[in-house]
This record gives C-alpha cells, sequence and structure tokens, in this order.
C-alpha cells in the first residue's frame, strides 16, 4: 500500500473516531478534517521542489495557489537558491519547518511526499525525475523532459514501471487557443496538411550576449554556498566559472540544448499536437546551423530543419520570427504564436469555426500545473506525459545531432534509432560520470 493511501486512510479512521469514541485520547485539528475551511489532510498533495532558482519558484508558487497542495521540502545545490526556496514556503504557510537538502535523494526518500516539481538545468532532469518515481512520486518536470533520447526513454520506462505520473513543463500545450488550432487542422478544416512551418528565433537579449562571448571565460572561485560538483552531476569536471552556471548552462551542449531545446521544446511540441504525432516522430532528418569554434557557448545558431515523417508531411524549421508554429494545408493556414498563444489564420473565417461532434476533440486544460494535481487525485495521464514529452525533446535532439554530425539522417522512430549510422546512435546517450547512471 502506498504512504498516500495510508495517510488517507488514517485521516478516515480519525474523522471517524472524532464522531463517536475513541478508544484512548486523541486529538484531531479541525483543518486535518476538512473543517473550520481547510483541506482534509486525505485530499492534500503534499509536495518538494528540486531546483528552487528563478523556474523552480515560479513552479512552486504556481502550486502553492492551490489550496489543497502543501509544501513540506524543497532542494537546490546553491544555498543561496536553497534559502529562497525555503522562505517562500514558510512565508507562504506562516511557519518555519520546511526541510531545506541539498540532495535530491534526500527528498526522494521522503515517504511523506507525493509530487515533486523538477526544475533543475536540464541535465538534471532525468536523474532527478527517475529518482522520485522509483520512490512512488508523481513528478511535474519542466521542459526538455531530458537533455538526450536516451534519458528521455528511461524517463518513461521508470514512468510505466512505477505507475506514477509525469507532466512535462510544456505548458504551452495547455492553452485554449492552441489546442484549437490543433483540432482545426487535425479536422481538416485547412485541408490535407502538408507542411508545419516552425519559427524559432535567437535574437533576445540573452542570445546576443551569449553570442558575442567568443571564447572561454577565465577559471573563478567557486562562491561558498554553491555546491559545484554536484551541480556538474554525470558531466565532465570542468574549472568553475560563473556563466558556465546558472541560466547560461542552456547554451552548453553538456547541459541543455541551445534554443533549440529551450523554446523549441515548445513550439515543436505544439506541432507534434497538431500533426497527431504525439507517440512518434520524424523518420528523416536534415539540419544545418554554424556556432562557435572557441566559445564556452558550444550550442547551434542561425539554423534550418526539415523533419520528414512518414506520411510526407514536413516540420520545416528555422531561426526566424515571430516565435510560433504554422500548420500549412491545401486549403489554408494557421499559426499559434508562442508565448501567449495568438492565433492568426488565412481564411481568417477558419477562427471563427464552431467543431462539431464529427471533429476532432482535444479537450480543455484547467491550466498546466492544475491539470497535473487532477492526474494526479485522478491517475490519469496528463496532457504532456512522459511519452509526449520524450518525443517532442527527442524531435531537438535528433536536431541538434544532424548539426552535430553534418549530414541527413534516417531515424526508426518505434526503435529510437538511426539507420545504419553507430556514429549517430552514439549520440543518442551521455556518457556518465561515477557515480551517475541511468
Amino acid at each position: 500500500m502506498s504512504h498516500r493511501s495510508n495517510r488517507r486512510q488514517f485521516l478516515r479512521k480519525a474523522a471517524a473516531g472524532a464522531a463517536g469514541v475513541v478508544a484512548a485520547p486523541y486529538f484531531v485539528r479541525p483543518s486535518a478534517l476538512g473543517l473550520a475551511g481547510g483541506i482534509a489532510a486525505s485530499e492534500r498533495i503534499v509536495m518538494a521542489a528540486i531546483g528552487t532558482g528563478g523556474k523552480g519558484q515560479h513552479n512552486t508558487g504556481a502550486f502553492m495557489d492551490f489550496p489543497e497542495v502543501q509544501f513540506i521540502a524543497v532542494c537546490d545545490v546553491d544555498a543561496g537558491h536553497l534559502a529562497k526556496g525555503r522562505e517562500q514556503v514558510n512565508k507562504k504557510y506562516g511557519n518555519d519547518d520546511c526541510v531545506a537538502e541539498a540532495d535530491f535523494r534526500r527528498v526522494c526518500e521522503r515517504t511523506d511526499i507525493d509530487a515533486v516539481h523538477v526544475s533543475t538545468p536540464d541535465h538534471w532532469h532525468a536523474l532527478a525525475t527517475i529518482a522520485a518515481l522509483r520512490s512512488g512520486k508523481d513528478v511535474y518536470c519542466e521542459k526538455p523532459l531530458a537533455n538526450s533520447v536516451a534519458e528521455g526513454r528511461a524517463i518513461c520506462t521508470a514512468a510505466e514501471q512505477s505507475k506514477r505520473l509525469v507532466q512535462t513543463g510544456s505548458q504551452e500545450r495547455s492553452g485554449d487557443n492552441a489546442r484549437f488550432a490543433c483540432e482545426l487542422v487535425r479536422s481538416g478544416r485547412i485541408g490535407k496538411l502538408h507542411t508545419v512551418h516552425i519559427n524559432l528565433p535567437c535574437d533576445d537579449g540573452h542570445h546576443k550576449e551569449v553570442r558575442a562571448i567568443a571564447d572561454v571565460p577565465p577559471p573563478m572561485m567557486v562562491p561558498e554556498g554553491f555546491d559545484y560538483d554536484f551541480w556538474l552531476g554525470h558531466t565532465p569536471v570542468v574549472p568553475y566559472t560563473e556563466k558556465r552556471c546558472h541560466f547560461f548552462w542552456r547554451f552548453i551542449l553538456n547541459y541543455g540544448g541551445g534554443e533549440m531545446t529551450d523554446r523549441g521544446a515548445h513550439v515543436i511540441d505544439i506541432g507534434q499536437l497538431g500533426m497527431g504525432t504525439d507517440d512518434t516522430g520524424p523518420v528523416e532528418i536534415e539540419c544545418r546551423g554554424t556556432r562557435s569554434a572557441t566559445s564556452m557557448y558550444d550550442v547551434f545558431w542561425d539554423y534550418e530543419f526539415v523533419n520528414t515523417y512518414a506520411n510526407g508531411v514536413k516540420m520545416i524549421g528555422k531561426a526566424v520570427g515571430p516565435r510560433g508554429v504554422k500548420f500549412e494545408g491545401t486549403d489554408g493556414w494557421i499559426m499559434v504564436h508562442i508565448h501567449g498563444g495568438r492565433l492568426e489564420a488565412e481564411p481568417a473565417s477558419l477562427l471563427e469555426v464552431k467543431l462539431g461532434d464529427s471533429d476532432v476533440q482535444l479537450g480543455r486544460s484547467p491550466g498546466h500545473h492544475r491539470n497535473f494535481l487532477d492526474s494526479v487525485k485522478s491517475r490519469q495521464q496528463p496532457v504532456a506525459s512522459a511519452e509526449i514529452g520524450h518525443r517532442t525533446a527527442s524531435i531537438c535532439h535528433l536536431n541538434n545531432i544532424a548539426m552535430l554530425t553534418g549530414r541527413k539522417l534516417k531515424w526508426d522512430p518505434q526503435a529510437e534509432k538511426f539507420h545504419d549510422d553507430s556514429a549517430a546512435d552514439a549520440l543518442l546517450k551521455p556518457s556518465m560520470r561515477a557515480p551517475w547512471t541511468l
């Protein structure tokens, strides 16, 4: 029996005892029974945060807005982030007992936690998520689901074996407009779909800042309270320098995948939803881009890619704006802007269509965080399950691999291997530094 079932049975017995006679002196607070306007402890979802940087604090705050959620622990390898995460939780509940851990494994060992969110750098997504799943916890994991194809598949396997749920943090999928646009496409309202255009520009301020750095900054002293070796985790040991880590890690391939996996995991995800290919991927990948030969930031820029699916539909991407996905069919097109979900269409009357019973109905999400909590309760898969998040992230990784190899690749989305290309296959899984392993 799970720890959640144990706790709920205990509270039900306590509630029954409060209404009748108990064998020994026993006191249960009214709030524990759901009285006095509180949420019964049997219905609470007890959570912890793994990663308390900017995105981690955002996710913690979003979950704490729901009355049935109770955070009791936070985790981060940076003492400064950890203190902020702990303060955020304690301030919300008006207490001082939120547990702060530097090692996510201590959080996973706890039997009083139902779910966690994983809001770490990408290279930690898989190991932290798998550990949480194996310990019986449901997981909200930030996008991209993992930093490699093999790690993503390992998450899916762990979720299936543990019978726990994963929500990938690709929140654009929960937007009403995005879902409506994808319903129009899948219902044939733009005719036969032939092309999906992915606009993925790299012209934000932080992109320009990173591209201006043409070398590897000199080594620096590791700040007090920052466990840099733990932060590196399974990746190779390299000297510390400030802009290798917080936020800027996403432009170093050992830790992230550049804009291809950063916002690409949002834009391509809506493309997958609109094509109805959440359980598969392209069969041919062609991608080219540029990158610096001397910079610490080794991701690709100015990319162009063509991903061809088994049915002949092509997903064509370029590093141009406006950021979003455009579905093009024989009778029209519709575009979903990322972020915000603004729609454009030709003919414009598409946006006024009232879908009927014979059309594809994708349903509506009450919001990405809310949907995860509802899934924890119902045990139904959320809108961005592990498999969905893995398939989207895989496309991002395949494009990066095509640029690394410099050639067109043929992909088997069922076996998740390249056709007769052992060199490309070797890039599907990172070599992990001991003691870390999938």
